[in-house]
């Protein structure tokens, strides 16, 4: 699996430390942002009725957390788009690509607020509509470099990486778990994720899997 990226963003690239699956730890993270209409919270089934009832609505994005294994790299080789170069207004989603290690979690929540719904509520003049702003013009490696080099943008993820109901892993540390986001594009920027299409979505992730690594878990992105 290869993916093209500039020199640029190869030279610059950067590593945080990963952030725990907590929805206080995003939640935080996105207020640090100026984004405080938004809150995350943990789903705990896609099945139960009573459980799901749990859940606030409408659901924004999903974000789920899941072990890398050999079927998920298998599952990755097939489907991978080798290069993406959208830019601009017109883009079905806004995507960033990763090239800071360990931060998929960021990665998680910058793509769940950059689209759909969700974007309506963050504040203008804040540090997340000011990213944004920023970012959408960009092509693909522009945009991760901006990303690099927001300084608001790294304290934020470092302060809330040191929270959480666990000790924090060593910036060098590696992790074998990995974060995604389910969001909404421009044609279905209406649809609430928590119905049969976005959590069939999620039951794909864990199906995968064919019995083995159990440990998944999920978040939804709801309106505060």
């Amino acid at each position: 699996m290869t993916e093209s990226k500039s020199e640029a963003v190869k030279d610059t690239r950067k590593r945080y430390i990963p952030l725990e699956s907590n929805p206080e730890v995003f939640t935080d993270l996105i207020t640090n942002l100026g984004v405080q209409a938004l809150k995350f919270q943990d789903v705990y089934s896609i099945d139960e009725p009573d459980l799901m009832a749990m859940v606030d609505r409408p659901v924004l994005a999903l974000v789920l957390v899941f072990p890398v294994t050999d079927n998920d790299e298998e599952y990755k080789k097939k489907n991978w788009v080798e290069h993406y170069a959208g830019s601009g207004d017109g883009e079905p989603v806004v995507w960033y690509r990763q090239t800071i290690h360990n931060a998929c979690g960021l990665y998680a929540i910058l793509h769940g607020i950059s689209n759909g719904q969700a974007r309506e509520f963050i504040p203008p003049g804040s540090p997340f509509a000011t990213l944004i702003e920023q970012c959408v013009p960009l092509n693909p490696d522009d945009r991760a470099l901006a990303l690099e080099n927001s300084a608001e943008l790294e304290e934020a993820h470092k302060n809330a990486a040191q929270q959480g109901s666990t000790a924090p892993p060593s910036l060098e540390e590696e992790v074998d778990y990995h974060y995604v986001a389910f969001v909404k594009g421009k044609n279905n920027r209406d649809e609430d994720l928590f119905s049969e299409g976005g959590l069939s979505l999620v039951r794909q992730f864990i199906q995968r899997e064919q019995g083995g690594n159990p440990n998944f878990s999920l978040m939804a992105l709801t309106p505060a």
